[in-house]
């Protein structure tokens, strides 16, 4: 494993999320607040990418079938996902966001 740079910090606001492709991993990234969170970026239940979801507080909601997920653990919130989103562990320096794939 290993820690593979994302995106600029600057790049992803306060309570906003980005899906990006990162060492052959598509993750979903959020900061919420001075934290920066990346979980895996499709959904458990559809494989549909989370990036088109939108935001509740500190959970993804999946387009297709309402699904959420907590973006600080991946834990499923609401079905009909029944299994968690990957989670990754994040880092920032230089004001770039890296995530360990």
């Amino acid at each position: 494993m290993e820690y593979v740079a994302a995106l600029k910090s600057a790049d992803l606001g306060d309570g906003s999320m980005l899906a990006a492709d990162v060492g052959g991993e598509h993750v979903l990234l959020t900061r919420l607040g001075a934290e920066v969170y990346a979980v895996g970026g499709y959904c458990t239940h559809e494989k549909t990418d989370l990036g088109r979801g939108f935001m509740v507080e500190d959970r993804v909601v999946c387009p297709l079938h309402l699904s959420q997920f907590d973006l600080k653990t991946g834990a499923v919130q609401n079905p009909p996902a029944t299994e968690p989103l990957r989670r990754f562990n994040v880092k920032i320096e230089g004001g770039t966001i890296f995530v360990e794939v």
